[in-house]
């Protein structure tokens, strides 16, 4: 049973990427229009990695395959937008707060995909180790 759940947990993690990804995959011009308002170089690569990070490794973690490599990657990635994208530490007021959350939010994603790197898939995954 615990494996089971382990599994269902894995997949749970990365749920937000997916949908979020595959969101970002409907419309790359908004993508590169946020990662350009940040004033970010190479927006259009960036937009391009963003889709390629939330989707590709999410779905990599959801499945189980390769999902300890994955999983570091995508923590990775999640830190990269709190620093870049949700740096309340810059703002004031509502838009401190929300971005606040979104990165305490961020921060436990990140635990998350942690103890997945370190634990593994668990059984139920493509390629189990």
């Amino acid at each position: 049973m615990s494996q089971a759940v382990f599994s269902l947990a894995r997949i749970l993690v990365v749920v937000l990427f997916c949908v979020s990804g595959a969101q970002k995959l409907m419309n790359p011009a908004g993508v590169v229009g946020a990662v350009s308002g940040k004033g970010l170089p190479y927006p259009e690569v960036l937009a391009w990695l963003t889709i390629a990070a939330e989707l590709g490794l999410g779905l990599l973690i959801a499945l189980g395959f390769y999902a300890r490599a994955a999983s570091v990657l995508l923590a990775v990635f999640t830190l990269a937008t709190i620093l870049f994208f949700h740096n309340f530490w810059t703002m004031s007021g509502d838009a401190a707060r929300m971005n606040q959350i979104q990165a305490m939010k961020n921060l436990s994603i990140i635990g998350g995909l942690l103890m997945i790197a370190a634990a593994g898939p668990g059984r139920f995954a493509l390629n189990r180790r």
